[in-house]
């Protein structure tokens, strides 16, 4: 188990809508904006290696946006280099980590001092979850995925351990940015997966009302 004390204070920023990484899941990204060219170069220069993913707030006009207070740190674990200079990486989540401030510099990109407080069990073993109940679960999934038009291989799920299959549907499920950063902040993996299935229960009544007002016109 690492502790805060071998993370960082300072971390590169990448501001992504609608990306969600989580502790020991893996987020493949495409890399191909010379700033963040830039920061990979940057980040593989250093022993930890690590991105901060997180989601920018939307705000109008032309200003920078502004950021979500809790982000989630990623390894990076893998990178491949296309034949015109763009990256294929894998971030391997390490721990979710609070915004304090930006630091102001003359770096491309974006970059803050984080607190690591709070977020502990990122760093330890894989969670359980003792109350959750598959088959209603799966059941509830495979509507959802039938309504969204999602396919998946059911017996990997079936197979997967708590953690696994909860983080893994958080991150690829097609929720809004703001229901993800919901995902993110949930404080136990309990009540990650309760998350989703009000929010997948949600997608399922928005669907079932909207298929009913199209009936009555």
């Amino acid at each position: 188990m690492s502790t805060s004390a071998d993370l960082p204070d300072t971390i590169p920023l990448f501001p992504l809508p609608g990306a969600l990484l989580l502790p020991r899941a893996r987020l493949p990204l495409h890399i191909f904006e010379p700033r963040y060219l830039a920061m990979l170069e940057d980040c593989l220069k250093t022993p930890e290696r690590l991105i901060g993913m997180i989601q920018p707030r939307a705000v109008p006009g032309g200003e920078a946006a502004r950021l979500h207070a809790i982000g989630c740190a990623g390894r990076v674990t893998a990178f491949s280099e296309t034949e015109d200079g763009r990256y294929m990486i894998t971030l391997t989540g390490i721990s979710r980590f609070r915004l304090t401030s930006e630091v102001e510099g003359f770096s491309p990109y974006r970059r803050a001092q984080v607190s690591w407080d709070g977020f502990e069990r990122d760093r330890g073993a894989a969670e359980a979850d003792p109350g959750f109940e598959r088959p209603p679960f799966l059941d509830l999934l495979a509507r959802y995925f039938t309504a969204v038009d999602l396919s998946t291989d059911w017996s990997s799920l079936k197979e997967a351990e708590d953690e696994l299959l909860i983080n893994a549907l958080s991150m690829l499920c097609p929720f809004a940015p703001e229901e993800r950063q919901a995902l993110l902040e949930a404080p136990s993996l309990e009540t990650r997966r309760e998350t989703l299935v009000t929010l997948m229960e949600f997608a399922l009544r928005g669907r079932s009302d909207s298929t009913s007002g199209e009936r009555l016109q």
